[in-house]
């Protein structure tokens, strides 16, 4: 099996990493950077990140696990204590409960921003937010290219199932199971009065529905996809919607969802599991 390892920068993570490669090396795994089969995030949800978009043209070949050496590490199935288990079970040394690791898709947020230079298309693995620099931002939005309201505030989130955990959970967003294909638009702070009214609770949209964000000209604005910032010249319109393409994550042993959440924000395991 080939693998890369996306690690963060701390001195525990690249001890681990360190770690990691040589019991690969031992059990006959091949590292290898430009086609890897599974990529291992040594590090915090903020390392899959990084590990997403740097593979993210190769989403279809490829499988994500991760390994959390920080806080909360809510991607991260292994702790790294179970680093030995993890590289036994990937090399088949050790047998899983399953035959196979199992490989779960996770629903994405795909993006065209449209601007004075032409259409630029992004996917988000958490969440796409479009906020003022100098303050406030005022934006149309669209539903399935129907005016559905006009909103002011500091911005808006727009997140994918699994990173309604993440930023759209400080904003009062739902938490969706991942196998729910839709995607959530969150309010930042919005302010309501007589001439702007917005509904002031998240939207969920399926799949098959589309939402448009036109800002107000000559405002300011800063997007992000999760970690990136992403460069303007004068921004149209973005168009937000569930994306065709998956990001995939090989299970080596069962970690239901719920146990997830559970375990990231309430602080215990339910051994009954």
């Amino acid at each position: 099996m080939r693998y890369f390892v996306q690690t963060r920068s701390d001195s525990v993570s690249k001890e681990l990493t360190d770690k990691f490669h040589r019991l690969a090396a031992e059990r006959g795994l091949q590292c290898d950077e430009q086609t890897p089969e599974i990529v291992v995030s040594i590090g915090g949800d903020g390392t899959m990140l990084h590990a997403f978009h740097r593979y993210i043209e190769r989403l279809d070949e490829i499988a994500f696990v991760g390994i959390h050496t920080g806080h909360l590490g809510f991607y991260a199935d292994w702790q790294a204590t179970e680093l030995e288990d993890l590289v036994d079970l990937m090399s088949g040394v050790k047998k899983s409960d399953l035959l196979s690791p199992r490989i779960v898709k996770y629903p994405l947020v795909e993006l065209e921003i449209h601007t004075d230079s032409g259409v630029r298309k992004y996917l988000a693995l958490n969440e796409f937010t479009v906020r003022g620099i100098d303050g406030t931002i005022v934006a149309q939005i669209d539903i399935n290219d129907q005016l559905f309201e006009m909103f002011r505030g500091d911005g808006i989130c727009v997140s994918t199932p699994s990173g309604s955990t993440a930023y759209n959970k400080s904003l009062g967003g739902a938490m969706l199971h991942p196998s729910i294909e839709a995607l959530q638009l969150a309010e930042i702070a919005s302010i309501n009065n007589r001439v702007y009214r917005t509904l002031g609770s998240s939207l969920i949209l399926p799949n098959h529905h589309h939402c448009d964000i036109y800002p107000r000209n000559e405002q300011r604005l800063l997007l992000t996809v999760d970690h990136l910032s992403v460069p303007l010249g004068n921004l149209h319109y973005v168009r937000c919607s569930v994306a065709k393409q998956k990001v995939s994550f090989a299970r080596y042993r069962p970690y239901p969802f719920w146990n997830r959440v559970r375990r990231a924000f309430i602080g215990y395991e339910n051994t009954e599991d």
